[in-house]
């Protein structure tokens, strides 16, 4: 019987097994300020990056679990002055260096289980998305290098300030203390932490976003119209071989911008709906009442259908029929700008020209000072119902736009008098 020659050490079927922990040369980073011999880095075996340092004729590395390369860097730092002063005492046991008790680690950790919880579908990627946005921009420059026992009210109270000076509203700064009190949970949870510091006190402002009345409705359908076809002021900027975020096939208003105004206001859906909106969620009811019946992934754990309003159904056919000129009128082509594979990018088109629209108007501010954007059409489509709605209810109209009543109550509804449905108010109960 033939044996099999054991396999050498450096035999080509290990090679790739080791590969995946070899640095990959175009990662490996120094540190600015510290010696050469500090370096992270990343390897294809994990997404995260990972730390290497040579002392005493000892190579220490470690995985800083995190995917950011400006929060590995200063995770870096840490990891060395930590090792440096551990040595210095002559304690060559770096155990107690990969023990998370500095804020950024601890944030790393936590951020760790935010991704699992949006994997088993507790909330979405976009959330997920915000909150690694606001740990690298604002709350790991002022804490992540900080040990957790060392963070009391006086730095929450800077980091406070810090968001403030960034012209942040209340509203935010409490979104991402939030995320601060999350990341103490974890070090109470982990042992690390006895006791909570005080947390500053931030009093929320609820600003209720700028709606439009009617006749300002019909003002932004007939500028969107009127400029269709026209190129944006922006290309008279630019210079001939100039690149612009936006293409400029793009910079020529679309039809589309009319029919998402429109469209927006007579089927409560959100912006964000614009950019994912495919033939086939759309169904058209004729019967007793003419409706678009608008069944949409599921958006802010609500998946129940959206009922329009009988002037959508004539938009959609403008938007079928321009969708079926472009070849983009099949069940899984998309409504708003069919053209554009980005839909990111899709909506950030409409959201561009909507602005040229809200411009030519004057109506770019609310009459509170907020600045309108398209969620603005949204605010509209809510408002109108709840003026112009006969004896509509709360609850019917918060399940079909996919909020609660409580968010109509706080935002909507809150720029709303009295006196804009006396009628209603002066209504009398028919007697026998």
């Amino acid at each position: 019987m033939h044996l099999a020659q054991p396999l050498a050490s450096n035999d080509p079927a290990f090679r790739a097994v080791r590969g995946r922990t070899v640095p990959i040369p175009d990662s490996l980073t120094s540190i600015p300020g510290y010696p050469e011999k500090l370096r992270i880095y990343r390897i294809k075996a994990s997404r995260f990056w990972q730390v290497r340092c040579w002392f005493k004729g000892k190579t220490y590395t470690r995985s800083l679990r995190t995917t950011s390369k400006r929060n590995a860097m200063s995770l870096a730092r840490c990891f060395f002055d930590e090792l440096a002063g551990r040595l210095f005492r002559g304690d060559d046991d770096d155990h107690d260096v990969q023990t998370p008790r500095l804020f950024g680690q601890l944030a790393e950790a936590m951020y760790l289980h935010e991704t699992e919880r949006h994997t088993r579908g507790e909330f979405s990627r976009g959330s997920l998305q915000v909150m690694r946005n606001r740990l690298d921009l604002h709350i790991l420059p002022e804490l992540g290098t900080r040990p957790i026992q060392a963070i009391g009210h006086m730095q929450l109270q800077a980091l406070v300030a810090r968001l403030g000076r960034a012209g942040f509203s209340s509203t935010t700064i409490s979104q991402y203390l939030v995320i601060v009190r999350k990341v103490f949970k974890l070090a109470r949870q982990l042992g690390q932490l006895r006791d909570m510091p005080e947390f500053p006190v931030v009093k929320v402002h609820s600003t209720p976003r700028g709606g439009f009345s009617v006749g300002e409705y019909a003002r932004l359908l007939r500028a969107a119209r009127r400029l269709c076809g026209q190129m944006h002021p922006v290309a008279t900027t630019l210079g001939e071989s100039e690149r612009f975020w936006i293409h400029r096939d793009l910079l020529v208003m679309p039809p589309d911008v009319a029919w998402a105004i429109a469209f927006m206001v007579n089927t409560f859906i959100r912006p964000s709906d614009l950019k994912i909106m495919r033939h086939r969620y759309v169904e058209e009811v004729r019967g007793s009442h003419v409706y678009l019946r608008m069944n949409l992934p599921e958006t802010k754990r609500h998946d129940k259908p959206v009922v329009s309003m009988r002037a959508a159904v004539r938009i959609y056919g403008a938007l079928k029929l321009a969708g079926a000129r472009l070849g983009a009128g099949g069940p899984d082509d998309y409504l708003f700008l069919p053209q554009i594979a980005n839909r990111e990018h899709a909506l950030a088109v409409l959201n561009f020209h909507f602005q040229w629209v809200l411009k030519e108007c004057g109506l770019t501010y609310g009459p509170l000072g907020q600045r309108r954007t398209l969620y603005s059409l949204r605010h509209t489509a809510i408002s109108f119902r709840l003026l112009y709605g006969q004896g509509i209810d709360m609850l019917t109209l918060a399940r079909n736009a996919r909020t609660s009543v409580q968010m109509i109550e706080r935002f909507y509804a809150a720029s709303l008098s009295g006196e804009m449905n006396v009628g209603l108010l002066h209504s009398r109960r028919a007697t026998k």
